[in-house]
């Protein structure tokens, strides 16, 4: 078909698994349609993408060139976006479809978030996000055993669980979670915004009754299991709970390994240990702490006196034995100083390839270099916490970019088992497998498992079902899919909503939005009770068009009727956000042939009780 038969449609442009993700939220959740663009049909998620209900057409083109575009009706679409290929390939046709669609949405994955705020600028209608950038926290903080939090006015919010869930909390996420059959978790379920009479009944009954539940609603899980989640604020992001002295410690350690060698860290820990046990045998010669000290720091500078026994000092062949020592081992400090500073300074050890140290311990290690892996180490790096990376692929991109940051890479294609082990893992307090491949991945989660059973294990997966049984079989491991975390702020923003962040409640996503309510949202003249929807929608703040600034939670009016210029700050569901995207347009009158403007979008019935990812 050409592109002269597709109007008022969006088009997606790729085949890898953010596409995929992509199209099947743009026609499962916004019921649109949908014109994808595909580098081969047969390649990569090509045939999964074909085989989607929804999709309108499916064209191969090797590139997204100007002939793609037009066969892909850009002309008459009302969006586009850009997931697959490089930067500089996104930004060529992200120009080519403005140019020939002024009015168009444009939505590109960028890698260079730098650049994508530049490019972002030149779109009017456009925006620059990283798929990567927004899936790696979740990851990063899974690793690190902390919540994972978005910024939101001041406050950070996140996802607390059962004991957690304390008197901050803002609403109710989830119930009846089974972790053993996650298909059953309710995401958002029907109880009030502030959901203190549900959590109360919840801890008053117990597991031995329904934690609060309307009793004709759906019952609770199959043996009583059942859980809660919440969506909680903290005035600071959640701290990482690190002892100063393990800080310090890798502090040192790591500064030691920056310029120094095994060698030279030999000689120099034996000259160190041995002038300690000389001023120890110099003390017990003079008992004098400041006498002690003053001649071991004379006989390290090589500037010591000997010991005359006629003169009374209280020497004895033991203390001019070890004032010999200090002496020499002075001699030693002295052209091994000189040669780290000359190291450090002149050449330094930047970008060069080393293998994590002996000493080495309490670090997360990560399986995997690409666009993940990459953010993943930095974040854990920012920390504090020390990571070591393994990399098959010596032509990773990844592999140049952690070494400029210092952190050790083991690079090869040795087996999986002996890398683990010589990145330490028996040491490690976390492992991140983000590897594109699901069954690497899961590999280097029961290598970890062997080694550590009771690791924190967080691995990269994409198909759901594998990861319901990975879920069900491997208790202490935690799956995330970067495409399903970051699909729907791409087809939020493709849709004109500004996405803050994305929380992962186990396998499922929710969403925090800021939405904008003028004419066009159809949100205006609403009140809050029009808007939320049960298993759908929260709201969680309201900004006021005559106070900007001023960000209101838990908002107390709420039959007031919100007014163009306001905007809303809520938690949705994938699905609950798509109900806010986009008004239903009026066909023309027959009398007068005019299109009148467009109306809010009927009622759907709410989402059902069970929410499968």
């Amino acid at each position: 078909m050409t592109g002269d038969g597709h109007r008022g449609h969006y088009i997606v442009c790729g085949g890898n698994a953010l596409a995929h993700r992509l199209v099947l939220e743009l026609t499962e959740h916004y019921e649109v349609p949908v014109v994808a663009v595909l580098p081969d049909r047969e390649r990569d998620h090509g045939p999964r993408i074909g085989q989607l209900p929804g999709v309108a057409a499916v064209l191969e083109h090797g590139s997204v060139t100007e002939e793609a575009l037009r066969a892909a009706g850009v002309a008459g679409a009302l969006g586009i976006a850009l997931v697959d290929g490089d930067d500089q390939q996104n930004i060529h046709a992200a120009l080519t479809a403005q140019g020939a669609n002024p009015g168009i949405r444009i939505v590109l994955r960028m890698f260079n978030r730098r650049l994508g705020e530049h490019i972002a600028r030149l779109l009017p209608n456009g925006a620059a996000l990283s798929g990567s950038a927004t899936a790696a926290p979740a990851f990063a903080n899974g690793v690190l055993g902390r919540p994972h939090s978005v910024p939101v006015g001041g406050r950070y919010l996140y996802v607390a669980y059962d004991e957690d869930i304390g008197a901050g909390r803002l609403c109710l996420v989830a119930d009846r979670i089974d972790r053993q059959d996650l298909s059953r978790l309710r995401l958002l379920p029907e109880t009030a915004g502030r959901a203190a009479e549900f959590i109360e009944l919840a801890r008053r009954y117990g597991d031995n009754g329904p934690p609060g539940a309307d009793p004709a609603g759906p019952p609770a899980p199959a043996g009583g299991q059942g859980g809660l989640a919440a969506l909680q604020a903290l005035g600071s992001e959640p701290p990482l709970r690190i002892p100063w002295t393990s800080r310090l410690r890798w502090t040192l350690l790591d500064a030691l390994r920056y310029v120094t060698g095994v060698r030279m860290r030999l000689v120099l820990s034996t000259a160190f240990a041995a002038v300690l046990l000389s001023t120890a045998v110099l003390y017990l010669a003079h008992r004098d702490a400041g006498w002690t000290l003053y001649l071991a720091l004379l006989d390290l500078a090589g500037a010591a006196q000997p010991d005359d026994p006629g003169a009374g000092a209280p020497g004895g062949i033991w203390a001019r034995a070890a004032q010999v020592v200090i002496t020499f081992c002075g001699i030693t400090f002295m052209p091994v100083a000189t040669a780290v500073v000359v190291e450090a300074l002149a050449s330094g050890r930047r970008g060069v390839p080393r293998a994590p140290s002996a000493g080495v311990r309490g670090h997360v290690v990560v399986v995997g270099l690409g666009s993940v892996g990459i953010r993943v180490a930095t974040l854990v790096q920012e920390t504090g916490v020390p990571v070591v990376c393994v990399e098959r692929d010596p032509q990773a991109r990844g592999i140049a970019a952690v070494r400029a940051l210092g952190i050790p890479v083991l690079v090869g294609d040795a087996p999986l088992e002996s890398q683990l082990r010589r990145a330490r893992i028996h040491r490690a307090r976390a492992v991140a497998a983000v590897t594109s491949d699901d069954a690497a991945n899961l590999e280097a989660a029961l290598e970890a498992r062997a080694v550590r059973p009771d690791m924190r294990i967080v691995v990269r997966l994409f198909d759901d079902d594998f990861a319901h049984h990975v879920y069900a079989t491997l208790g202490n491991v935690a799956s995330r899919s970067v495409s399903y975390l970051s699909a729907p702020a791409f087809a939020a923003a493709l849709m004109g909503r500004e996405v803050l962040g994305t929380l992962s409640v186990y396998r499922h996503v929710l969403l925090i939005a800021e939405v904008a309510v003028d004419a066009a949202s159809g949100l205006a003249g609403q009140d809050l009770h029009g808007i939320e929807q049960p298993g759908g929608v929260r709201v969680l703040a309201v900004r006021l068009a005559r106070r900007p600034a001023d960000l209101q939670w838990n908002f107390a009016d709420r039959a007031r009727r919100l007014e163009a210029g306001d905007r809303i700050v809520v938690a949705a569901t994938r699905s609950g956000l798509a109900r806010l995207a986009a008004p239903v347009p009026v066909p023309p009158t027959p009398s007068t042939g005019t299109t009148p403007t467009a109306v809010p979008p009927p009622p759907r019935s709410p989402e059902p009780p069970t929410v499968s990812p």
